[in-house]
């Protein structure tokens, strides 16, 4: 009678097949994401020895078939390992990827704007008060000057690089003091 409540009780605790797949194929992409991560991330994250060489081999693998069971064995591996704090650091990194993106169309769109509107120079310090609007301006010139006589767009970079500098520290400031 014990006996059959205790298998009973494993009976209940056990996963179905379907929930274990799911959890393997989850653990699979997680592995390769951490594939895709280059040394010095891999180095911050807190993996035994023996799941960074199998990560390391998984990138020399070039054949389709031998790098899938490289895969699943990254994801075997990683079912005996706390995947909790790894997958939050790789949540942090795509996370400041996907605000670091956010951020550079933001300064395309302000650099655009100042670009084809005169007027938004002005809209930009009153958003952005800490920019300087003489270098703005003179950058702003420069690159007209430079895509009429067909030079290099020097000066088109410079104020992408100076607006981007900009928005990062207000961001940034925002971000400390919020």
């Amino acid at each position: 009678m014990q006996n059959s409540q205790n298998k009973a009780i494993e009976h209940d605790v056990k996963l179905s097949k379907t929930q274990r797949k799911k959890a393997m194929l989850a653990l699979q992409k997680m592995g390769e994401q951490l594939v895709a991560l280059n040394d010095k991330q891999l180095g911050e994250l807190d993996l035994p020895e023996m799941l960074i060489d199998a990560i390391h081999d998984a990138r020399r693998i070039n054949k389709f078939g031998a790098r899938q069971r490289q895969m699943q064995f990254i994801g075997k591996l990683m079912r005996h390992i706390d995947m909790v704090p790894i997958q939050e650091k790789l949540d942090a990194w795509q996370q400041r990827s996907l605000n670091q993106t956010a951020l550079s169309h933001q300064t395309e769109h302000w650099r655009e704007r100042i670009l084809n509107d005169t007027k938004a120079i002005t809209e930009f310090a009153a958003t952005y008060t800490a920019a300087d609007i003489k270098q703005i301006r003179a950058l702003t010139r420069n690159a007209h000057k430079e895509k009429q006589a067909n030079k290099p767009p020097k000066s088109y970079r410079l104020l992408f690089h100076a607006l981007h500098t900009v928005i990062t520290a207000q961001v940034t400031l925002s971000e400390d003091t919020g």
